[in-house]
């Protein structure tokens, strides 16, 4: 029989022998793999985060002009009440009629601005393009150029946002 001249050696390492280099290797990898884990899971997170945010956000603005179509067609309604009590109140005979005008005008607008609805009526303002349409200009020495001097038809906005704009008249300064 042979006798084997290796020393016979435990497989599993002691605290005296550090591990072979291939074991601090793998050590390595593995150490970053979790790493990698790790921020793809908190990239996961925060992503699933934002997008629950942005559906709030989202849901938010649904609910908030989800009534914009039904209210811009309102709109010319409105338009035409306030033409009839103007009419009405020319007339004498009429003054139940006009009564009548503005009491309906006031109960819609009021039921409309509880629902975020806000006239736009600049008149003497600086004109807005992001507000207000110019329809013509007129000269007016009491206001300065580029003001509006008259509102032909007032603009609405819901929830701070315009729906219509306001059709002006802007000053073109004192009279030459």
């Amino acid at each position: 029989m042979a006798t084997n001249n290796f020393p016979m050696s435990d497989p599993t390492p002691t605290s005296d022998n550090p591990p072979p280099a291939d074991d601090a290797l793998r050590l390595a990898e593995l150490a970053g793999e979790v790493a990698r884990l790790k921020d793809t899971l908190l990239r996961s997170h925060a992503d699933q985060q934002n997008q629950q945010r942005r559906h709030q956000r989202e849901r938010e603005e649904l609910r908030k002009f989800a009534t914009a179509g039904l209210v811009e067609d309102l709109l010319p309604a409105l338009d035409a009440l306030a033409l009839g009590l103007e009419s009405a109140a020319k007339q004498a005979e009429a003054k139940a009629v006009a009564e009548g005008f503005r009491m309906a005008i006031q109960q819609l607008r009021t039921t409309l601005t509880g629902h975020g609805l806000a006239e736009i009526n600049p008149l003497g303002l600086v004109f807005n393009p992001a507000q207000h349409e110019a329809v013509g200009q007129q000269p007016s020495a009491e206001i300065p150029e580029g003001n509006v001097v008259l509102v032909a038809r007032p603009g609405w906005s819901l929830n701070e946002r315009v729906l219509r704009p306001a059709a002006v008249f802007l000053s073109s300064g004192p009279a030459r």
